[in-house]
């Protein structure tokens, strides 16, 4: 299990400087949120592009969002590193972790707490990681 400190938690002002002040943790994640999957806005691939020099952490870009395959491609050139999708809020699960690995970095499925882990069963041999969220997303 790896435990990464958010960026959502963040004084946004101060991204930057918040960013370097948990340096020492290997990874970095990245709540990405569309207002659709879930009620929040966050963060756009041009944030994790303007992070991306100042920071040698893993990025962990975290697509809480509907229709994730449009985002995998825009994520991947800005600097993400691992790129979690959940299974809840694509049809095309399989098409958007090979999109994922084609675009050159990890795959992550996220499941949603009340979603039972047999769902992404058939997905584990295309993913790098897991993410189990234990609170629902948003």
């Amino acid at each position: 299990m790896k435990i990464a400190p958010s960026i959502l938690s963040a004084d946004f002002a101060e991204l930057k400087t918040e960013v370097k002040r948990v340096e020492n943790a290997p990874y970095l994640h990245i709540d990405i949120m569309d207002g659709q999957f879930v009620d929040n806005l966050t963060f756009g691939p041009n944030v994790v592009k303007a992070l991306r020099p100042h920071s040698s952490q893993v990025f962990d870009c975290h697509l809480m969002v509907i229709n994730s395959e449009k985002y995998i491609k825009a994520f991947a050139q800005a600097g993400a590193d691992i790129i979690g999708v959940h299974i809840e809020a694509t049809a095309h699960i399989h098409r958007v972790l090979s999109q994922i690995k084609q675009a050159g970095v990890k795959a992550e499925v996220v499941i949603n707490p009340g979603t039972p882990v047999a769902a992404i069963k058939e997905v584990l041999p295309l993913v790098d990681q897991v993410l189990v969220m234990t609170v629902d997303p948003g």
